[in-house]
């Protein structure tokens, strides 16, 4: 009992319980090792019946009860019953206020907002009703100040830890996904054709993706595709997309049946919660013949240098893995008979806001094109206009460019 001891001895175990607290900080020890010897400090030498430690880490949670009914934290409105009390608070005659009766409460705050409270009850009385708990209050806090403080230091620390592994993490997976899209000097140049790109997540992933496939000596595949969504649910759907698109798009496959197995993936991968949408087209460099289908995407342009025409590719179907059956399908041919450009670009590009607040649109796009300039250097000016390499606040999209283009 608490009131057998002597001013000595109890000073003692005040002393000797700082250290062992201390100790046990020092030593990186568990949370329940640390609530454990609060609760023998309070329970066995000051002989409180009931203690709880509510505190706050990223949700309010009870760390520590003793005495109390399994469901009394459940019982409490914390905002509401605790969050007035800035000093410690004292129920002596009232313990009844609370749910279960709390004789005393002891706010512990940083930066004067509250992270925690300890509250006390069934507290053992002296002779004449004075608690011995009263004479030693301050130091009670003190420790409990102590414990509290440096659990939220090991949890702030294991969260930094928590935080530094998923940012590498989350390096690695960027600099995978990057290896998933083709490099400017692996995209096909020579008289047939000569191709750009340009990309950019928004994120350190994205749910961008484009490629190119070379079928054989004369044709040549190539997707520009966006998932709908940001962040790592969408980079890894793009991820199983590119590997199905790769398996898929060889040179006996029609387009047809390439469009309606890729539907078929992505509901299987996505489940209905996530679709993509894409454009794919299939070049011959022989009867200059592009074949294409646009699934829901943004229509490319392409734009006819000679007779300064430009022709919006539109016509395909709906975005993959919206239907569990696509409801049309229509594959569109095109001649390209003349020096073309073709740009194909995810909404990203076209979703960005200049400086009086206008996004950069479809139409500042068609600007960039109608010229001889070649595409490469379209491109260039349409990232240098809109300050996409210098992080530029008005950017709220993964941004990806695929450009062709054909000598006619």
């Amino acid at each position: 009992m608490a009131g057998s001891y002597s001013r000595k001895e109890m000073s003692k175990i005040k002393l000797d319980a700082l250290l062992d607290i201390t100790l046990a900080i020092n030593n990186n020890v568990s949370i329940d090792e640390l609530t454990g010897k609060l609760k023998n400090l309070l329970t066995e030498k000051l002989s409180i019946g009931q203690l709880m430690i509510i505190k706050l880490g990223e949700k309010w949670e009870c760390i520590l009860n003793s005495g109390y009914s399994k469901n009394f934290f459940e019982k409490i409105d914390i905002q509401k019953d605790l969050f007035k009390y800035k000093e410690i608070k004292y129920f002596m005659s009232e313990p009844d206020r609370f749910p279960e009766p709390v004789e005393i409460v002891m706010p512990v705050t940083d930066n004067d907002k509250p992270i925690a409270f300890v509250l006390l009850g069934d507290i053992e009385e002296e002779g004449e009703g004075m608690s011995p708990i009263l004479k030693h209050v301050r130091y009670v806090r003190t420790i409990a100040n102590i414990i509290i403080v440096a659990i939220e230091n090991k949890r702030l620390f294991e969260k930094s830890l928590r935080q530094e592994a998923l940012k590498k993490e989350m390096e690695l997976a960027s600099k995978m996904q990057n290896m998933l899209i083709p490099k400017e000097e692996q995209l096909p140049s020579n008289e047939c054709i000569e191709m750009a790109a340009f990309y950019h997540p928004h994120f350190d992933v994205g749910g961008d993706y484009y490629d190119v496939v070379i079928l054989n000596e004369k044709e040549i595949g190539f997707c520009i595709a966006d998932v709908s969504g940001k962040g790592i649910s969408a980079a890894i759907l793009m991820s199983n997309f590119q590997a199905n698109l790769q398996a898929l798009f060889k040179v006996d496959i029609k387009l047809e049946e390439l469009v309606t197995k890729l539907n078929k993936r992505v509901i299987d991968s996505a489940g209905g919660e996530k679709f993509i949408t894409l454009f794919l087209g299939k070049y011959n460099c022989e009867t200059k013949s592009l074949l294409y289908v646009n699934a829901g995407h943004n229509p490319p342009l392409l734009y006819k240098m000679k007779s300064k025409e430009m022709v919006y590719l539109r016509d395909g179907s709906v975005g993959m893995g919206m239907m569990d059956e696509l409801p049309f399908l229509n594959i569109q041919s095109i001649q390209i008979n003349e020096p073309s450009k073709l740009l194909c670009f995810t909404d990203g590009l076209v979703e960005v806001i200049d400086d009086s607040g206008v996004e950069f649109g479809t139409e500042k796009i068609e600007v960039e094109l109608r010229n001889n300039e070649p595409i490469r250097k379209n491109i260039d000016t349409i990232i240098e206009k809109q300050g996409i390499l210098k992080g530029s606040a008005s950017i709220f999209d993964d941004i990806s460019i695929l450009s062709a283009q054909f000598p006619g």
